[in-house]
């Protein structure tokens, strides 16, 4: 059964290890945490999150973050969603985000969770619309320039029901 925890740094090892590359890591970070290959000292950025890892049968399989990007609680959002390669496509980053949601309405009582994710990053998306979340639409794209290209982001965001 998979479970939440929270993040321990014992758990970077690990990880950090799922990151194979700079584009992995760049779609999984947008370079917020520096430059490619990341440190474990660079990651312990995430100690000022809401951290956590997801773990089945005493095993690491998953990692996100919340964050408050008001001093409100009505609003959440997540980051920094990472599955073990071992594990992806078998609806492991689903369950996890459906128990980081509960988690965040039941618990935190929030009204909505949002998040942002490259349209480059495709099996990210489409996990994050299994789960429920729905595009938001702005005027304007965020864009980054990384490895000399253009990446945009989508926005999605689910509410409470």
């Amino acid at each position: 059964m998979l479970r939440l925890k929270p993040y321990n740094i014992n758990d970077a090892d690990i990880i950090l290890s799922w990151i194979k590359d700079e584009i992995d890591f760049y779609k999984w970070s947008a370079g917020v945490l520096g430059k490619y290959p990341i440190t474990k000292e660079k990651f312990g950025f995430v100690n000022n999150l809401m951290a956590f890892t997801a773990i089945e049968d005493d095993k690491i399989v998953g990692f996100f973050t919340m964050r408050r990007p008001s001093k409100s609680f009505d609003e959440l959002r997540f980051g920094f969603v990472i599955i073990a390669p071992s594990k992806r496509g078998k609806g492991y980053g689903k369950k996890m985000l459906q128990l980081g949601l509960k988690f965040a309405f039941e618990i935190y009582g929030t009204k909505k969770v949002s998040l942002s994710v490259f349209e480059n990053n495709e099996s990210a998306y489409f996990c994050y619309k299994a789960v429920g979340f729905d595009d938001v639409i702005f005027d304007k794209t965020e864009t980054y320039y990384i490895l000399g290209e253009e990446w945009k982001c989508k926005e999605l965001m689910i509410e409470n029901q």
